[in-house]
């Protein structure tokens, strides 16, 4: 296992670590063997975002006897509800589930406590208020249960600002083949290299997608770090490997957290230490990934229903037809629809619903003015 500075903290990290999020629904004995094959082999930082306690129970089975040999990222927010995951910006709540996180994985601090998952400037406003988590994190931070504070979001825009508070000395963002042309991203990590903020380089497979067979990906903002969801056509899928390099390969990245649910998928991760310069090559896949195109609609009309009765999906599929190569044709086959472009009322629901960020009324004004003019009269 070869290591790397740990940001500005003077630590040094695995530069293959363990992401946990997989392990959450898994049996003791699996969580215990991942854990410990994960140990042995040199890894010494694992992401540990779940709050159930059933999770937390096996972590601290896992980590018996251990526990010093790693760093262990836990998540102020992250809590557990009627069965479920969830969020919260509840100082009083927030602490109780870390404090909780303590007692079930048998430690009185934890190396690194992230603020946990905002992507939105309200949410961010909030979390970072004195009165707030940020608050509380560095209390906990003064008291001795952190060692260091880190932010985990999705978005450029809040993780930016967090960096710029100094507060963080690590910030967990998704980085992947998929984001790698996502605006923002390189100026982000240009300023954590800048001020010593360590990356830890969150879905280095895009949430598996990358390993799928599957051409067509839809992948959500989280998923890219982008701050908007997308969809990308390549023409091959890449090894676990050549994620993992291209992770690594990034400024001011120090670890990765792939996510193992079991041994084999813990090999696969690992197989990186060993890889040779050729296996490790993403170079000739980078062509799949070079541009990032928000906005464009797929015709999947998620955005529907329209109070007017459009069939949008429809509308600016033939708008871009038009647009591509003109022809009386795709006129005709607008006008035949049932409801125009022209009975939009612009209530914007339907851009509050879609999932690639497409800006819909535009696109319907557009659909007005080349369809419904004079010239076509």
């Amino acid at each position: 296992m070869q290591y790397r500075p740990f940001g500005k903290t003077g630590l040094r990290v695995s530069e293959v670590s363990l992401g946990t999020e997989y392990l959450m629904d898994q049996p003791r004995d699996v969580v215990v063997s991942v854990v410990r094959a994960a140990i042995e082999a040199g890894v010494n930082y694992m992401d540990v975002f779940g709050a159930g306690p059933e999770f937390r129970d096996n972590m601290g089975k896992a980590l018996e006897g251990v526990r010093e040999r790693v760093m262990l990222g836990a998540h102020l927010g992250s809590v557990f509800v009627k069965g479920q995951y969830g969020k919260t910006r509840d100082p009083v709540l927030a602490r109780q589930f870390f404090e909780d996180w303590l007692r079930r994985y048998r430690t009185d601090y934890a190396d690194v406590l992230h603020l946990h998952n905002c992507d939105d400037q309200v949410d961010y406003d909030r979390l970072m208020a004195d009165d707030g988590l940020l608050g509380l994190a560095l209390r906990l931070q003064r008291d001795g249960y952190a060692r260091h504070l880190a932010f985990s979001g999705h978005t450029p825009s809040t993780s930016r600002q967090a960096v710029e508070t100094g507060a963080i000395s690590a910030l967990t963002y998704p980085v992947n083949l998929t984001g790698h042309a996502a605006p923002g991203r390189r100026e982000l990590f240009d300023l954590c290299a800048e001020r010593g903020v360590a990356i830890i380089a969150m879905k280095p497979y895009a949430g598996g997608r990358l390993l799928s067979e599957a051409r067509t990906l839809d992948l959500e903002h989280w998923v890219t770090g982008s701050g908007v969801n997308s969809k990308l056509d390549r023409r091959m899928r890449v090894t676990p490997v050549q994620c993992l390099s291209y992770a690594l390969a990034q400024t001011a990245v120090a670890t990765t957290v792939p996510g193992c649910r079991e041994r084999a998928h813990l090999d696969e991760a690992l197989a990186y230490e060993a890889a040779t310069v050729k296996q490790r090559d993403f170079g000739w896949v980078l062509a799949d990934y070079a541009e990032f195109v928000p906005g464009q609609c797929t015709y999947c009309n998620h955005c529907l229903p329209c109070p007017s009765g459009i069939d949008i999906g429809n509308v600016i599929r033939l708008l871009d037809e038009y647009e591509a190569r003109p022809s009386p044709e795709i006129v005709s086959r607008y006008r035949s629809l049932p409801v125009l472009a022209s009975e939009c009322v612009q209530c914007y629901s339907c851009e509050r619903r879609c999932p690639f960020s497409v800006s819909t009324v535009e696109r319907l004004e557009r659909a007005v003015a080349v369809f419904e003019s004079s010239r076509h009269a």
